[in-house]
């Protein structure tokens, strides 16, 4: 069913900013990005926000059900909710997790020791003391995820139940591989799928085709329109 825009569609719009989330977390997935640049992926995600919340009142405005819905549920969670998500994560592990870790291990090395000052300990000491920060934080980091993993699972279930009315447009593969991802980080965030090293790669690669695979429909939404014909192939749907 066509729908006619009392605007210009804003579909590109909001495909761009879905393409630069995927890009975004792409990189974190695929060990690109440290905590360091967490504060400004959070800063491009609400970018994205105040785009696709605009696609997604315009949409349904013009009676478009499923990607009005689609954009609304993206903006408030694949974007804002993830925004304050990577700089809580970003907050917690630079002020409370490292801190606190560091401390539990330089007083269990003391406590070793027998000695009441950290600068007491031997470089040896204080080394294998070190060592043992990192993991620690891991461990804080994996609990603190676990609640996302769970609020993961709803953002999946419900693109998940959305996928069919997709089957009428070019973008069903784009949308199956994001319900692929999407479970994917449920499995790594809840720790069903075990070590979540071998998967973050794989969700990395496909949050990259996700988004190159969105901006493709930008060009060819934007192209095709503009000159009235098609200048872009576009997948034909599954049903018409």
């Amino acid at each position: 069913m066509a729908h006619e825009h009392s605007f210009a569609t804003p579909g590109p719009a909001g495909l761009g900013a879905l393409a630069v989330a995927c890009f975004g977390f792409g990189a974190v997935f695929l060990g690109k990005v440290d905590l360091s640049g967490f504060p400004l992926l959070a800063a491009w995600l609400i970018g994205g926000c105040l785009v696709q919340y605009t696609t997604a009142v315009m949409e349904l405005k013009d009676h478009n059900l499923t990607g009005g819905n689609v954009f609304l549920f993206f903006s408030a969670f694949f974007m804002l909710a993830a925004a304050l998500s990577v700089f809580a994560k970003w907050y917690s592990i630079s002020f409370i997790f490292v801190p606190k870790a560091a401390k539990e291990a330089m007083d269990a090395a003391m406590a070793a020791a027998g000695v009441a000052d950290v600068k007491m300990l031997t470089p040896e000491q204080l080394t294998a003391a070190k060592a043992g920060i990192g993991k620690a934080v891991g461990a804080m980091v994996a609990k603190m995820v676990y609640i996302e993993g769970w609020m993961w699972m709803a953002g999946a279930s419900f693109l998940t139940a959305m996928t069919f009315n997709y089957a009428k447009s070019g973008l069903f593969v784009l949308v199956v591989t994001l319900d692929i991802v999407l479970w994917m980080i449920v499995g790594c965030d809840t720790g069903w799928f075990g070590d979540a090293k071998v998967m973050k790669p794989i969700i990395g690669y496909l949050l990259i085709f996700s988004g190159f695979y969105g901006v493709y429909f930008v060009a060819a939404v934007a192209t095709n329109t503009v000159y009235g014909k098609k200048v872009f192939w576009t997948p034909p749907p599954l049903v018409k």
